[in-house]
C-alpha cells in the first residue's frame, strides 16, 4: 500500500501515519506534513519529491500537481492498459490520499485578512488530490478529515486495506468537502467584489 499525506490540520496525523507504517504502507508526504511527522519520530516518511523528482516550487503553491502522482491515483486497477501505461512510465499506484484543505473559511472570517491573504488560503493541489482519489474510489481511499482516521486504520488492521464500502463513503465525503470549500471561496469573492473595484 502507498499513501500520500498532505494536511494543514495536523490533528491525529501522527497516529495515522504510525498506524500506516506499522501496517507496512509506504508513506509519502509534502514538506510541511513530513517535517511534522519527522519531528514526531517518524523518519520513514518519504518526501513527495521522490514521486515527482522535483521540489516544491512557487512557495509551496506547486508540490503535488504532477503526472506521476495523478496517474498513480487515477489509473484504474481493472484496466490492463492503464496498468501497462503506469509500468511504461515507471509510475506506481497510490492507494490512499490523506488531505485536509487550507483553512480558507477561518482565514477570511478574521477582519484583518487581506485579499492576498485570502487567495493564499485557496487550496488547489489538495482539492485536486481529493477529487482524483474520490473519482477512483474503487481502488483508492480519499481521506479528507481527521474524523475518518480511526475507521480507515481499523479497516487496514482487520482487512489489510480500506474496505470498498468505506472507500465509497470516503469518496462521497471528499466530494462534499470540496464542494463546500468551493462554495466558501465563491461566497467570499462575491462579497468582496464591490470592495475591490
Amino acid at each position: 500500500m502507498r499513501a500520500l499525506l498532505s494536511v494543514s490540520d495536523r490533528e491525529g496525523i501522527v497516529e495515522l501515519a504510525r498506524g500506516l507504517l506499522d501496517a507496512g504502507a509506504e508513506c509519502f508526504a509534502t514538506d510541511g506534513t513530513r517535517a511534522h511527522l519527522t519531528d514526531a519520530g517518524l523518519d520513514a516518511i518519504r518526501p513527495v519529491s521522490e514521486l515527482t523528482e522535483t521540489n516544491e516550487i512557487l512557495g509551496g503553491r506547486v508540490k503535488t500537481l504532477h503526472p506521476s502522482i495523478f496517474a498513480g491515483l487515477l489509473a484504474r486497477r481493472d484496466q490492463p492498459d492503464h496498468l501497462a501505461q503506469l509500468a511504461e512510465h515507471g509510475i506506481e499506484q497510490i492507494d490512499l490520499v490523506v488531505v485536509n484543505l487550507y483553512p480558507f473559511a477561518e482565514t477570511v472570517a478574521k477582519p484583518d485578512t487581506s485579499l492576498d491573504g485570502a487567495l493564499d488560503q485557496i487550496d488547489i493541489g489538495g482539492v485536486a488530490l481529493l477529487r482524483a482519489a474520490a473519482k477512483n474510489f474503487p481502488g483508492v481511499a480519499a481521506v479528507s478529515s481527521p474524523t475518518q482516521y480511526a475507521s480507515v486504520l481499523r479497516d487496514i488492521k482487520t482487512l489489510g486495506s480500506v474496505a470498498p464500502e468505506t472507500r465509497q463513503k470516503l469518496a462521497a465525503e471528499a466530494f462534499a468537502a470540496t464542494a463546500a470549500y468551493d462554495g466558501q471561496i465563491a461566497s467570499y469573492l462575491n462579497t468582496q467584489a464591490g470592495a475591490l473595484f
